[in-house]
């Protein structure tokens, strides 16, 4: 395997499935066999999930709802995302733990850090809920944050696209895929790989970032065995 430790990050759009809110139990169980795989090879897995598939705080916040509200309750949109992948991997036979930036013990471990590694050197999967614990941070700042605390080698963005292109492919039909590309490039063609919060923390301690399709079965297995599958952003 080419790496040994890696942050996978997913949006909670991805647990839809075909659904319009919520999770699909299929998709859920796609996903845990596919870790399943990797965690087979004996590479250490850390996973990051949003919580737009139930409460996304900006759109709360947009409707009038207090910012800070919105945000708490789309941290804990997370958690409950991860208890549900967290059931689906140990159905699949798959030691996991969650860990969650805001205390609650009756449903996980709170996020430490020496613990997080200890898990993930004896070979189960630590699931990070609840963002950084914070209002106004992203997911995706949360699982740079998390990536670079526990040393992980990369961060592999899942999405429903195969890589960055030029233009959102699912409107522009003539858009072209990067094979690969530089934290400066993206920054220069505006592109949206993750936020600006995100992305230049990642940049800022070189950890490059991997977009590629999650919903393709095998694909997981094939970006952390060294395959040209999706897109690399690196220094």
């Amino acid at each position: 395997m080419k790496y040994k430790r890696i942050l996978l990050k997913l949006s909670g759009e991805a647990l839809m499935g075909d659904r319009q809110y919520g999770i699909d139990p299929h998709r859920l169980s796609e996903y845990a066999q596919d870790i399943k795989q990797v965690v087979e090879q004996g590479v250490e897995v850390a996973i990051v999930i949003g919580g737009g598939n139930i409460f996304r705080g900006v759109a709360g916040a947009s409707n009038g709802m207090d910012r800070v509200q919105g945000d708490y309750m789309g941290m804990l949109a997370t958690v409950i995302n991860g208890l549900a992948l967290q059931s689906a991997l140990e159905d699949a036979g798959v030691y996991t733990r969650l860990q969650t930036a805001i205390k609650m013990e009756a449903i996980a471990e709170p996020f430490i850090k020496r613990r997080a590694v200890r898990h993930l050197e004896k070979g189960r999967v630590v699931i990070f809920g609840a963002g950084t614990g914070n209002p106004f941070f992203t997911t995706d700042s949360a699982a740079v944050l998390r990536a670079i605390e526990i040393e992980a080698d990369v961060i592999l963005k899942g999405t429903r696209v195969d890589g960055i292109y030029t233009a959102d492919p699912e409107k522009d039909k003539s858009a072209t895929k990067f094979e690969a590309i530089t934290f400066e490039d993206v920054l220069k063609k505006g592109l949206k790989v993750m936020d600006s919060t995100a992305f230049t923390l990642s940049q800022e301690n070189e950890l490059p970032i991997i977009v590629f399709d999650m919903n393709k079965q095998g694909n997981l297995l094939k970006v952390v065995s060294g395959e040209n599958i999706g897109t690399k952003v690196n220094l």
